[in-house]
């Protein structure tokens, strides 16, 4: 079995994050590890993490920037797996979510599953995040469009890290950066398993997860800087 590394980027997170951890905990192996960056929590995060005494969760200080983009990168930067998931803290992996995406990634390099979208006391809201978000497959459309690369319903192998690391400057979220390199430059798939229960609500970090707070302007010079991106890396090679 491939060595996983999960990695999430945590701040004031103590709510859910122990109902989140033991989701994933039981589903990887005594080789796998969870990094955790904390950004600086000044709730009771680091003393719940603390009590689950898993020696398997790396508990790391994040950059302390107040950026989940820059407390994810740090994350990921520490990975020492083959396979990379990444998790918010906030939410409940299904049972199945590990064995599904490695049986995916054995024929493609990047995953991104559906997801049941609950509110906080997990209360199904919808029963698929894709429905919800209309995301649909295609280069264009989520690079242009409608984003549809939730980060913590991905996978991915290494090479797609290594190649999406470092983040160019002013990336507007990890998740879409990820997203994009993985489907311009690897083989990406969307999957219909909803391996995921996705809380929503008003501090969720991903944009996608979210209704955007942005204008026209600010969306043209995002997707501007991940175009920027996407060439630097092809001027690499």
């Amino acid at each position: 079995m491939p060595r996983i590394s999960v990695c999430m980027a945590s701040y004031n997170g103590g709510k859910y994050i122990k109902e989140q951890l033991l989701s994933i905990l039981k589903q990887i192996g005594k080789d796998d590890e969870v990094i955790v960056s904390d950004d600086g929590s000044s709730d009771d995060t680091l003393s719940v993490i603390g009590s689950l005494h898993d020696e398997r969760i790396r508990l790391v200080k994040g950059p302390g920037m107040g950026s989940p983009t820059m407390n994810f990168e740090h994350a990921l930067g520490l990975a020492k797996g083959e396979i990379i998931f990444l998790a918010d803290q906030d939410d409940v992996w299904t049972e199945d979510k590990v064995t599904v995406c490695l049986k995916y990634l054995q024929t493609c390099d990047c995953v991104v599953s559906d997801a049941i979208v609950t509110d906080g006391a997990l209360q199904t809201t919808c029963d698929s995040f894709f429905r919800l978000n209309h995301t649909k497959r295609g280069l264009l459309r989520n690079l242009f469009g409608k984003n549809g690369y939730l980060g913590c319903c991905m996978a991915f192998k290494r090479c797609v890290l290594d190649k999406a690391l470092p983040f160019p400057p002013k990336t507007p979220m990890h998740d879409i950066w990820i997203g994009n390199v993985a489907a311009f430059y690897f083989k990406l798939s969307f999957i219909p398993e909803k391996l995921i229960r996705f809380r929503r609500h008003d501090h969720n970090s991903s944009s996608t997860a979210r209704e955007s707070i942005y204008g026209v302007r600010e969306k043209l010079m995002f997707r501007w800087r991940i175009c920027r991106g996407l060439i630097k890396i092809l001027g690499k090679h």
